[in-house]
Parts: structure tokens; sequence; C-alpha cells
């Protein structure tokens, strides 16, 4: 990673004067078994990879990778993303590289896209039994790293009609996963016209998303 985009990360900096536009990063897509749809939403990424390029001037690929726990290349991922409706299962040698990537610097943002939950957390009961999800207060730096989310993460989709919230699980002291949920972030922001979302509402995603992904460089540049 460039070593200059992460001094002006930790510096705080909130205009980023961009590198060589060869020297890019990006997000990765985590591919899983069990049946549930880890390629939906399919216009988000390169949407949120646009809106981190031309409001923070980092140079960011412009589609998303993918990847699954034991491809080689995911230990050089600096975010990596999951959502999806249905079931996620991990196998053991799976479930011990996804832990081996976070604990060695990865992050891991879930996205529940209605229907990941109880699947999800399972998982991560699994792959660590020694650190819990726990709810990330408003007062984190998550929310405020770029733009300000003084009532922590936004509601995008109703889903049950419950407040939205953000979980995480801290090894460390670091946040290696991050999972927002009763949100929906990334239908928020998909294509204008596919969930027929208010701009305003697809903005408070965007603004969540870059927010995430500026926090995961930073810890990274730690």
């Amino acid at each position: 990673m460039n070593t200059f985009l992460i001094a002006a990360l930790v510096a705080g900096n909130t205009a980023l004067a961009a590198p060589p536009a060869a020297d890019t990063i990006g997000i990765a897509r985590l591919r899983y078994e069990g049946g549930g749809d880890w390629y939906a939403n399919a216009s988000s990424l390169p949407n949120l990879l646009s809106a981190i390029r031309t409001r923070t001037g980092i140079p960011v690929a412009a589609r998303e990778a993918t990847v699954a726990p034991l491809d080689p290349a995911l230990p050089d991922q600096p975010y990596t993303y999951m959502t999806g409706h249905g079931n996620v299962s991990f196998s053991p040698a799976e479930r011990a590289a996804l832990r081996a990537y976070l604990i060695g610097g990865g992050f891991l943002h879930a996205d529940d896209n209605y229907g990941l939950d109880e699947s999800f957390r399972r998982e991560m009961a699994a792959i660590f039994p020694d650190a819990e999800l726990t709810e990330i207060p408003a007062d984190h730096p998550i929310f405020h790293v770029f733009y300000d989310f003084p009532e922590g993460i936004p509601k995008i989709h109703e889903h049950d009609g419950n407040a939205p919230q953000a979980f995480g699980i801290f090894y460390g002291g670091r946040l290696v996963v991050f999972y927002s949920f009763e949100t929906d972030l990334g239908d928020g922001w998909e294509d204008e016209g596919v969930h027929d979302d208010p701009p305003q509402v697809r903005e408070q995603a965007l603004r969540m998303g870059v927010n995430i992904y500026l926090y995961a460089l930073g810890q990274a540049a730690s």
C-alpha cells in the first residue's frame, strides 16, 4: 500500500493528494459457501469505490475483486466485504484462514442484506471463540473519521423496522470485524433505480461506507 496514502490517513487529512494512478487499492468481495447470495447488490461496490475515489482522492480500483477464504490473495486485502440474504458456511480450514487474515491485519465488513444474521453470528463465534460481537457505540471513531454520524450507523432499509445497529469484533485492541445490521448499507450503495431510495438516504449510505473504508485503511497503517 502506498506509504504517502497511509501517512495521510493516519494524520487525519480530509483532502488527500492522489499517488500515481497505477498504485491502486480496492475492496474484495468475499465468496462463501452455504447457499447464500454472496454476489448480491452487483452495483453497490463499484458505486462505493467511485465515492471513495472522488471524495477522498484515494486511487481505488474501479471494481471490486472477488476472494474466497482460502484464496492466496486474501491476506493482501485491506478491506473485505461480505453480504447476502441466506446461509453462510465456512469449513474448518476456511475459518482458520479468515482468523489468520483478520488477526494479521485484515478487516471484514459484513453487511446483512436481510437473512444473513443467524449464520453469520454462528460462523463468527466459531472463528473467534475468544472474542464476541459487541455493539459499537456512536462515539466510536468509525462514525466520525471523515463524515460525522453523531447517532451512529444510519438506517437505510426497514427490514423488520428495528433500529440500525453496528457490531464489531475487537482483537488485540483493533476492530477486525464490522457488522452492519438492520440497515443494509449495500442497498443504499446500489444504482439509483434499483431500490428507489431517495437521494438523501443513498448519500447517508455512501458516507457511512466511506467512513468504514477510511477507518479500515487507517488501522492498517497504525
